[in-house]
């Protein structure tokens, strides 16, 4: 992502319930509640336990002059237990839920939990069909202090992390249960609504236009994304063949075309890109950048969102790689709990750094140099854990300047031979799944017949700066103890560093 970030903090009685639910034996629960999280100890109520959604089917009808947003999402599921009653995650105001086609009671409780209850209780196993009904405004809900919908002089958007789905559709929000989707809207004339994958049609009627759009490959439910608003739409195809779809809001002013400059390049990046991550996963390509007032950009899946301000200071090619970088690592291969977010976050910020030796304006190696003598020991930026950041550093500058030296460390280690086939054989083994940090690990050491726990440990797992010795070791210590001025800014680095969003002046929001 860029660095995104409001926080918050979960109630520890939240987790304990969670476990509390599921350690009830099978012989005193034979048809037990879903828990109310997936088990994320970052965020104790994201996601739910008790089934699996395969796919979305999501048909909306939103108003752009009021932000009113009806809708009738349908989940296709399976249980995977035994349930009496399971949850949604949601915040709008439903008025009618059946599941198997038998209207089922529900209740709202927490911060943004929806509770079913079928007419009979499922059994493990189950192929269950979920239909919720609702309306409401997004923008007028919030959960833990903050909402995930912006807001737009000509409509609304739904794009953030680790959360947004909430906003506008009923989920089991949080990556481990990714599935794929159909998203029809419908908005007046004369407005588009903008969504992931490819767009199968639009038609119009009575003053009204629908946009069907298809994501057949699984998909987070982070990453699902709606933009409805006016917008100049562009379409064209990679090199190899992938279709791609921009759009950009009407109104953007001075800066349409720094944006257009930028991800009009989308096709030639993400060709750029399969040289180093193998083939493009998905059908579809393309981003889009509404009128709001962010400072970050997401990676939401085949068309990532771009906030205007990223194009403040002229074009900005390096945020289309990092965003686009995430298709493969992050969105392809999804983390297992937030804690892995460096597999997202340290690849697509490294990608930056192989564009940079692309364009000739410092080697991975030399920006690595660069960000090792940048900050001194004492530095806080060395107290992050890029493994294991914790919810509060999850989107901390360190989870990707740090995280991209463990990238750089891994391959001084390993070599370039191995190391570019375990950036290409990842996304490979892991394709539409889900992994962890310790899966990385144990695929590298696979892969280039090295012991990397010692490695991996001093550079993602250490709260501290990695000696002299460790860095020398792994080449990035030409300016140990040094102060910045003794290592030469690369001429790329301005470019990467004004993907952070407003990290230096506000520290709340970055790039994802």
């Amino acid at each position: 992502m860029e660095l995104c970030v409001h926080r918050r903090i979960i109630a520890p009685g939240a987790l304990a319930a969670a476990v509390l639910l599921l350690a009830i034996p099978a012989s005193a629960a034979p048809r037990s509640p879903g828990a109310p999280g997936i088990g994320d100890p970052y965020y104790p109520a994201y996601g739910n336990g008790g089934y699996d959604v395969s796919h979305y089917d999501l048909r909306l009808k939103y108003q752009p002059a009021t932000d009113l947003l009806e809708g009738t999402a349908t989940l296709v599921a399976r249980t995977t237990q035994d349930l009496s009653s399971f949850n949604l995650d949601f915040l709008l105001d439903v008025g009618e839920v059946r599941v198997n086609g038998a209207k089922a009671s529900f209740r709202t409780s927490g911060e943004h939990e929806l509770e079913i209850t079928p007419k009979a209780p499922l059994a493990k196993g189950t192929p269950v069909t979920v239909v919720v009904r609702y309306r409401g405004v997004p923008s007028s809900k919030k959960a833990y202090g903050f909402t995930s919908w912006h807001r737009t002089p000509d409509g609304g958007v739904a794009a953030n992390e680790p959360e947004a789905a909430a906003w506008w559709f009923p989920s089991n929000d949080h990556p481990l249960d990714k599935a794929t989707y159909d998203v029809s809207v419908q908005v007046p004339d004369g407005t588009q609504a903008i969504s992931n994958g490819t767009l199968q049609s639009t038609s119009s009627r009575l003053g009204w236009t629908r946009w069907n759009w298809r994501s057949d490959k699984p998909q987070a439910t982070y990453l699902a994304t709606l933009a409805v608003g006016k917008f100049d739409i562009t379409t064209g195809t990679t090199e190899s063949g992938i279709p791609v779809l921009n759009a950009y809001s009407k109104d953007l002013g001075g800066h349409a075309g720094a944006a257009r400059a930028s991800i009009e390049r989308t096709g030639e990046i993400a060709d750029w890109l399969t040289g180093y991550f193998g083939p493009y996963p998905y059908d579809a390509l393309g981003g889009y950048v509404p009128n709001t007032t962010t400072g970050y950009a997401l990676e939401t899946q085949t068309r990532p969102y771009y906030s205007p301000r990223q194009f403040a200071n002229g074009s900005n090619v390096s945020v289309v790689v990092h965003e686009l970088a995430h298709q493969w690592y992050g969105d392809d291969v999804s983390l297992k709990r937030w804690k892995d977010i460096w597999i997202n976050e340290g690849f697509a910020r490294y990608a930056q750094w192989l564009w940079s030796e692309h364009e000739g304006e410092g080697t991975a190696q030399e920006l690595a140099d660069y960000v090792y003598a940048s900050h001194p020991a004492d530095d806080p930026f060395w107290t992050v854990k890029p493994g294991d950041p914790g919810a509060e550093n999850q989107f901390g500058i360190a989870v990707y300047d740090r995280g991209a030296l463990a990238v750089q460390a891994l391959r001084n280690e390993i070599g370039d031979e191995a190391f570019f086939t375990i950036l290409k054989g990842w996304p490979r083994k892991y394709a539409h799944g889900n992994a962890s940090v310790a899966d990385f690990q144990r695929y590298a050491e696979e892969v280039s017949g090295k012991p990397l726990a010692a490695l991996f440990d001093t550079w993602l797992f250490q709260p501290s700066k990695p000696g002299v010795p460790a860095a020398r070791a792994a080449a990035v210590a030409k300016g140990a103890g040094a102060v910045a001025a003794t290592v030469p800014q690369p001429r790329s680095w301005k470019k990467i560093a004004a993907t952070n969003g407003v990290h230096e002046h506000a520290g709340a929001e970055h790039v994802h």
